[in-house]
């Protein structure tokens, strides 16, 4: 039986592309503005087609000839819009400039014909004036020929199987005259949180704690990944990360890859002062200077953010305390507290691969989504046979005007200073400067 297709607008590293190919889609298309996240994404899925474009540069029709499927059907389009400006009361929202990628995803949803959508974003659309962001955005979808799953809901992904903190919108909709899908509900047990006052499904000690320690490689001071590297005893959550077993998959394609090595791990230089704080700092609570948070063994981490890109200051992606060392946790370990499975590969940077992370809906999360999209187009998913093999490891190093040359697009500029149009660096240098001090860079 024929997989349904499922196209990632906004796919940045592929979060959502992994999740709905893991729910048991085959995810031909990502369109992704950014050339970095464009070569990640082609790395960890090589027979997508990857439009490096914003989503206002191009049509339905021309994402369908990059993906190759013709006038075959579009099961599902996702993805997250960004939704930065917010009009006056007595304004629709949606025609404030910077909102206008939004509309862009209703046309994109609308050309490609898609039998249904998932569109996510941040909880705050749902608090105050925002609401008529959202109730601007049903009507669109409505003239556009769809309708939206009401209410619309508020997710944590800690309540699908990941052990971090993490709230997103969600609106699910279909094609007037398809069954609307209904939201997935949640896969851990509220009654046993309440009662013991611990997350019931898995914590920061069993994502991390079969995982090598970083410090002990003095290759990883120069780069991501060392071979071989000793893990300790995993937990059934860290054996899901490790794809011990079959089940570990589940209706994605396996991997061609080597899990003998540790990747996405880069060393950060910490000063000798800066560890006496961290040590001093209780789990679960802030270190006071540099504000970084530290996870609770038995606890989840809080929401890992993505820092910001060139345009807005390249402030780095703050990255919480390990819960048993006295240093900011790696990449591999953020990606493990987000669901990514060992053999997805982040940027080699710490800097562009925490952004990924950070910017990236939990694939457990956007599984559960997935599946329920399939249900409601009453596809029953099926296990593939076929083994991909991952993409050029140069892809996961290529710094931003590398990565625009090999997809043959210019590279973003940062941001213009509005006097002069002189590049402006002044926060990224203050930001540097700060980290430098407190001997927290990331690389």
């Amino acid at each position: 039986m024929a997989r349904p297709i499922g196209i990632d607008l906004f796919s940045g590293a592929g979060g959502m592309s992994l999740g709905f190919e893991q729910a048991g889609f085959d995810v031909v298309a990502s369109v992704e503005i950014d050339p970095i996240h464009c070569a990640v994404h082609k790395f960890n899925f090589p027979n997508c087609a990857v439009i490096p474009k914003s989503v206002a540069e191009i049509t339905g029709a021309e994402i369908r000839r990059a993906a190759g499927i013709g006038n075959q059907q579009v099961d599902c389009v996702f993805g997250g819009p960004p939704c930065q400006g917010f009009s006056l009361i007595g304004h629709r929202v949606l025609d404030d400039p910077r909102n206008s990628l939004v509309l862009e995803f209703v046309r994109l949803v609308s050309e490609l014909r898609a039998q249904t959508f998932v569109f996510e974003n941040v909880k705050g659309l749902t608090v105050g004036r925002h609401r008529a962001f959202l109730d601007e955005l049903v009507a669109a979808f409505s003239e556009a020929g769809y309708n939206v799953r009401l209410p619309w809901q508020v997710f944590d992904a800690a309540h699908f199987g990941v052990p971090q903190h993490r709230e997103r919108l969600i609106l699910v909709g279909a094609k007037k005259g398809v069954r609307l899908p209904d939201y997935p509900r949640r896969t851990t047990s509220a009654a046993d949180e309440l009662a013991l006052g611990l997350p019931h499904g898995p914590t920061c000690a069993d994502a991390l704690s079969d995982l090598p320690d970083a410090d002990k490689y003095t290759a990883l001071e120069h780069g991501d990944s060392v071979r071989p590297a000793k893990w300790n005893k995993p937990s059934a959550y860290a054996s899901e990360m490790r794809c011990l077993a079959n089940d570990a998959w589940h209706y994605g394609y396996v991997r061609d890859w080597d899990p003998s090595v540790l990747t996405s791990s880069w060393r950060t230089g910490h000063s000798v002062i800066s560890q006496q704080r961290f040590a001093r700092t209780e789990p679960g609570s802030v270190e006071p200077i540099s504000r970084f948070f530290r996870l609770p063994a038995k606890g989840l981490s809080n929401t890992l953010r993505a820092g910001t890109d060139g345009a807005r200051g390249a402030f780095t992606s703050p990255r919480p305390i390990h819960y048993k060392y006295a240093r900011c946790i790696t990449v591999r370990e953020m990606a493990r507290l987000h669901g990514f499975p060992d053999w997805f590969r982040l940027h080699s940077t710490k800097w562009h691969g925490a952004r990924q992370v950070g910017n990236a809906v939990p694939p457990a999360l956007a599984r559960a989504i997935g599946s329920e999209i399939a249900k409601g187009l009453g596809i029953k998913p099926g296990r593939p046979r076929k083994t991909i093999r991952l993409g050029d490891e140069a892809l996961l190093s290529m710094e931003m005007s590398q990565a625009a040359k090999y997809f043959e697009v210019a590279a973003p500029n940062g941001r213009r200073d509005r006097k002069s149009g002189a590049r402006k660096r002044t926060q990224q240098e203050t930001e540097a400067a700060r980290l430098r001090a407190l001997g927290e860079l990331h690389g």
